[in-house]
């Protein structure tokens, strides 16, 4: 077998069943690929070769016993939002720099009963607040395949770690298209399921409307194959769906034939780059080819979806981080003199520039005098947006648009605009206000050698046709066979 660190999620798997390759072996390959190479990258914020050796030792204990699944021995790499217990999670934020969660979340708790290996916790924008991964108070993630653009975020270690072959796949989280964006932007899978399918217990929330975890992947069927382990219902999380989990890989291999396919109009604006639309149109021609029927749409409040994601999103970060205040757990400013004093230091340096941002924009709509007119009305706008998907896809299967309006931009270029960043995520910001289930795919490359995505669209718990026809896709151009030629320096 070559060089482990090339393969996908469904190789690993079957050369470990067959005997080919020891967990031990690939994750010690890993290991030093994140050694060698992540001092240029800068996807992980925190390496576990300890942990992870442990837990591949007793993987291949089970393999050699003939007791491993499908994922027993696969190392993977977590965002630093989501909780393991015992490994330091700081959510990319002072405030949390020394936090260590006596708790595991749900979906580490799925993982580990598969007894997959956990390499370490991987780099996002503060509390997942961001587009770039340039919001971290840590460090800055580059794009593996020109270091110095952004992977995208807020999921953009996760992102920028299996694109340059430092995990064979990752868990991110996306609120606003913070698994799909960074996909595109890096080249790689990205799927972020329908609102309630994954148990969010353990994720440190953001919004706790829109925030889902989901898979950073090479390979629609890798996604897949993690979907079948971290989906099914959870009593720890009031919002999550007690529905049964399919075999999310059965029938990707069914083709399009015959399935309709949306194209909205409003996914198609002034302003979208050339490369990228010219891309994502000829991936719509190739599954039309391959027998697909393209319907023409109209979401008419797609205009909208920025302004009221920005203003529910914003609302329920201001609840949600209110915890952080220097008395519990986390960064506390021992200077103060009073408990007053304490809190609005403690917030003041705790919390990065956009997190502040947020948090005032939140409180601010939820004051008195502004609730009706602003949250009430986005919820009510929200409704809208909705209906706008729910009427479509009366019409068609799946729904397909580019996933960015551009190719990953250069570090620095948008941070001192904080309007035209958060234009990154116009196109994947919908399906989460809709808690509808996407994926994001690569479908070409500019003519600078930076990736492009396009993504996939479905109706509420349809990941398994939204699976179908992004596989069938990756079938016609794997995109994601090309690597970045990173060197050791």
């Amino acid at each position: 077998m070559s060089l482990p660190a090339y393969h996908t999620v469904r190789d690993l798997s079957r050369a470990l069943q067959d005997g080919a390759v020891s967990s031990t072996e690939i994750t010690r390959e890993y290991l030093d690929r994140i050694d060698r190479l992540d001092s240029q990258v800068k996807a992980y914020l925190y390496v576990d070769p300890d942990g992870a050796m442990a837990m591949a030792r007793e993987a291949d204990t089970l393999i050699r016993k003939g007791e491993a699944s499908p994922l027993t021995g696969v190392p993977i790499g977590i965002k630093d939002v989501i909780c393991i217990e015992g490994i330091p999670n700081t959510c990319g934020s002072k405030i949390l720099q020394n936090y260590v969660p006596p708790y595991s979340a749900t979906v580490i708790e799925k993982l580990k009963s598969e007894h997959v290996v956990f390499l370490g916790k991987l780099n996002m924008d503060e509390f997942a607040m961001g587009s770039s991964t340039e919001n971290s108070r840590f460090q800055v993630t580059r794009n593996p395949w020109d270091l110095e653009r952004i992977p995208g975020g807020s999921s953009g270690g996760s992102a920028a770690a299996v694109a340059a072959a430092l995990s064979p796949a990752a868990l991110g989280t996306d609120t606003g298209g913070s698994i799909r964006q960074p996909a595109a932007l890096c080249g790689i899978v990205g799927l972020k399921p329908t609102y309630g399918r994954v148990s969010r217990f353990g994720l440190v929330a953001f919004a706790s409307s829109l925030d889902q975890i989901g898979p950073m992947t090479r390979s629609v069927w890798d996604a897949a194959m993690l979907l079948n382990v971290i989906a099914g219902h959870d009593p720890k999380d009031s919002t999550s769906m007690p529905r049964e989990v399919p075999d999310y890989t059965e029938g990707l291999e069914e083709g399009v034939k015959g399935m309709r396919i949306g194209i909205p109009d409003e996914y198609f604006i002034e302003g979208i780059d050339p490369e990228v639309e010219k891309a994502v149109r000829d991936a719509i021609e190739a599954l039309k080819d391959g027998g697909a029927e393209v319907v023409r749409l109209s979401l008419p409040h797609t205009e909208y979806a920025i302004a009221t994601y920005y203003i529910i999103a914003t609302a329920e970060a201001s609840s949600n981080l209110a915890r952080y205040d220097g008395v519990r757990y986390g960064y506390r400013e021992a200077s103060a003199k009073a408990l007053k004093e304490m809190y609005e230091k403690t917030r003041s340096e705790g919390f990065g520039t956009e997190v502040k941002r947020r948090i005032m924009l939140g409180t601010y709509v939820l004051s008195a005098g502004y609730y009706e007119a602003y949250y009430r009305k986005a919820q009510q706008v929200r409704t809208l947006i909705r209906r706008d998907f729910a009427e479509a896809f009366e019409k068609c299967d799946v729904i397909m648009t580019p996933t960015t309006p551009t190719p990953a931009f250069r570090v620095g270029e948008k941070t001192d605009d904080p309007l035209q960043m958060y234009l990154s995520d116009i196109f994947t910001i919908s399906a989460n206000l809709a808690g509808l289930p996407g994926i994001s795919v690569p479908c070409g490359w500019t003519q600078a050698g930076l990736p492009i995505g396009v993504q996939f669209l479905g109706a509420t718990f349809s990941e398994p046709i939204v699976l179908r026809a992004a596989y069938s896709f990756e079938k016609r151009f794997p995109f994601a066979d090309r690597y970045p030629d990173l060197v050791a320096r």
